[in-house]
């Protein structure tokens, strides 16, 4: 298992008067967007991205977005190693397959692979 990329998640209250510091000032493209989330990307490195959300649909606020490529394998490696699961696996409408734990910083980082 291998880490794709980490994404910083910012809470607004307004996603869409955000959109124009994002793109117009840093220069990102939208790479995603659904009604809570915006996700910014570098047109000159892909990876790097930030999301902006008004809300996430579990109810909870993660603090950042961990992309890997086992993700069995990682949840399994959190619930040995004595991590809090405080959001289960979860199949979303939106593609991914996903789960939240609580880093030792006591921040929620939401864990997930694309289906």
């Amino acid at each position: 298992m291998s880490v794709r990329r980490v994404v910083p998640n910012l809470y607004v209250e307004d996603l869409p008067g955000s959109r124009p510091f994002f793109t117009e000032v840093l220069g990102l493209d939208s790479a995603m967007t659904l009604d809570f989330i915006t996700t910014f990307v570098s047109p000159h490195s892909p990876i790097t991205q930030i999301s902006v959300l008004t809300v996430d649909p579990s109810g909870l606020r993660p603090s950042y977005s961990v992309e890997v490529t086992d993700l069995d394998a990682c949840h399994q490696r959190a619930v040995a190693n004595g991590c809090i699961i405080v959001y289960p696996l979860t199949d979303e409408p939106w593609g991914v397959r996903r789960f939240f734990v609580r880093d030792p910083s006591g921040s929620i980082a939401n864990i997930l692979a694309h289906r």
